[in-house]
């Protein structure tokens, strides 16, 4: 809470504009308002909002429009962006509901279970079928291990599943025939500048509000998206024994899985 207010447009960047709401960036606005060099900067203040947040101008100031972006979520308020510009805009955080809506800069700023909801709003074959892209991303965020078990397998008590729930981790189970592949995820300490796609190095006077659209295409690339049709090509028959698959992240994950699986009887 510290952080956020402390937070001001000359500080924020197109990672922790995250942490802000609708109400901090209007109040935000109007201070830096009052400083000298408020017009070289506007621009790049703009772009960073607009990386965060859907910004429309409200060119008709009527109470029944107002009351429809208030009904589509937004905030409304002024933002005086020219000398004598007194219009209202709409503002609404973006909202992080698809696998290519996670970048670099929110994968901070959800919680394992959000994380979750998204991989089970968009999954089709599992973590493999997720674009190494994507997957470093979350990975740059979360700590991320599979298994792959038998449906009565993955469940045993004091099993990997149990320790990793245990510990912290949210669990999402995609059911594969008479198997299911189990994805942990459990949110790392965060860092700050994690990444080189964070913007605290960029130029303040650069004036790239119209291109934003065109940065986070490359963020977020089209290629991100995964075959739904992976699932169609899931063979049961194919799965053996020796087909058990686990990631882990630590040699301690290796070495509990391996004392589960010797104690059962093939």
């Amino acid at each position: 809470m510290k952080q956020q207010k402390a937070l001001t447009l000359k500080t924020l960047t197109k990672s922790n504009v995250w942490e802000v709401e609708e109400n901090d960036i209007f109040r935000m606005w109007e201070t830096a308002e009052k400083e000298s060099d408020f017009k070289d900067n506007r621009n790049h203040y703009m772009d960073v909002i607009r990386s965060a947040f859907e910004i429309e101008e409200i060119k008709i100031d009527k109470p029944e429009v107002i009351k429809k972006y208030e009904a589509r979520d937004f905030k409304v308020g002024n933002i005086h962006f020219d000398d004598n510009d007194n219009k209202k805009w709409g503002i609404k955080k973006r909202a992080i509901n698809r696998i290519t809506d996670l970048t670099y800069e929110n994968i901070h700023h959800i919680s394992a279970a959000k994380l979750i909801e998204v991989l089970d709003r968009n999954f089709g074959g599992g973590w493999d079928s997720l674009s190494q892209s994507i997957q470093d991303i979350i990975e740059s965020g979360f700590d991320i291990s599979t298994t792959t078990l038998p449906k009565d397998r993955l469940h045993k008590p004091g099993g990997m599943y149990d320790k990793k729930v245990n510990d912290g981790y949210e669990v999402l189970e995609i059911t594969k025939g008479l198997w299911v592949e189990a994805i942990f995820a459990k949110a790392k300490p965060k860092v700050e500048n994690h990444h080189k796609h964070d913007d605290d190095n960029d130029s303040m006077n650069n004036g790239f509000g119209d291109n934003y659209d065109e940065d986070l295409e490359d963020e977020n690339p089209s290629e991100n998206s995964y075959d739904d049709d992976d699932d169609d090509d899931f063979d049961e028959d194919k799965l053996t024994e020796e087909s058990y698959r686990t990631t882990f992240e630590t040699e301690e994950d290796l070495n509990l899985e391996a004392e589960d699986v010797a104690d059962d009887d093939y």
